[in-house]
């Protein structure tokens, strides 16, 4: 299994207000990889188990979204995942991309599900990883999204806290995630102006459960998109019902449960997500092909 260790093809580009730091390499279809919301949170970090992998077969383009990483700070709160997909599908439209695969993980896949429900002649497949936004008005947040939302208040940012966070929280076994790992996230989180104003936090951070609830948009029974729902059987922070949930509403959906696995099927799991992503995106091409022949 390839790991990338270092940052490939770093660009920064004007997105409407913005600027979106990214990463690109590989050539062929393209695949937007969105990274989840945690502190210290990138496109790098979160796959660097996967991007050289799938750059074998395809262009891969790896951005920090809105509020995290090079990009700019500061996103809606009010509706997160309106702000980042429609960020995201602008970003698509200035690199000249009619239509791309979307992987997302956690708050990247709650993001990639808005951005297929706004814009589904521009999303070619979805692979979610995790997703936010969904089953989320069943019971009180998860112990994994009060870490997350609860990391700037009180005494502030940590290295204890994020180690806690990422080793506890984010992954099934946490002593398999580096220090390095950690310490790179905990640099992101001390950004100041990330500090100045958390993507995520409370009391601000969610505000109404239930308009950020994708099971309760009429759009996704309609949705066609062939999508990849993988979810981790022992995921903290996104509860693994919203795979069965996602694949009851949506018309094309294929869903994998990996035991022994939390939040992070792409970093745990990596060898066998990047197979799967693979396989996944290559038979949907073909099978988009046939269609048209």
């Amino acid at each position: 299994m390839k790991t990338l260790d270092t940052q490939v093809g770093a660009r920064l580009l004007p997105v409407g207000t913005r600027k979106i730091q990214f990463y690109e390499t590989g050539i062929g279809e393209p695949i937007l990889m969105l990274h989840g919301g945690g502190p210290g949170a990138s496109g790098i970090s979160n796959y660097s188990r996967n991007i050289e992998a799938l750059a074998e077969n395809f262009r891969v383009i790896v951005p920090d979204m809105p509020g995290y990483g090079g990009s700019s700070k500061g996103i809606n709160r009010k509706d997160p995942f309106g702000d980042l997909a429609g960020t995201m599908l602008q970003f698509l439209d200035v690199l000249g991309i009619p239509k791309a695969h979307v992987i997302g993980n956690s708050l990247g896949g709650g993001c990639a599900l808005r951005m297929g429900l706004e814009r589904p002649n521009q999303i070619s497949s979805l692979i979610l990883m995790g997703p936010g936004g969904v089953d989320t008005t069943r019971s009180l947040p998860t112990k994994g999204l009060n870490r997350l939302f609860n990391y700037y208040s009180g005494t502030g940012p940590s290295l204890e806290k994020i180690t806690e966070f990422i080793r506890e929280y984010l992954v099934y076994e946490g002593a398999k995630v580096p220090s390095s790992l950690i310490e790179e996230r905990y640099r992101s989180s001390i950004d100041p102006e990330v500090v100045q104003a958390p993507p995520l936090r409370r009391p601000k951070g969610i505000p109404n459960f239930k308009n950020l609830d994708f099971t309760r948009d009429p759009r996704l029974w309609k949705c066609e998109i062939p999508t990849l729902v993988l979810w981790g059987t022992e995921d903290k922070v996104n509860r693994p019902s919203g795979g069965p949930s996602l694949q009851k509403r949506m018309q094309n959906c294929d869903l994998y449960l990996f035991s022994k696995t939390g939040h992070w099927v792409q970093w745990e799991r990596a060898e066998e997500f990047n197979s799967i992503t693979k396989s996944f995106i290559k038979n949907r091409s073909q099978s988009e092909l046939s269609g048209r022949n």
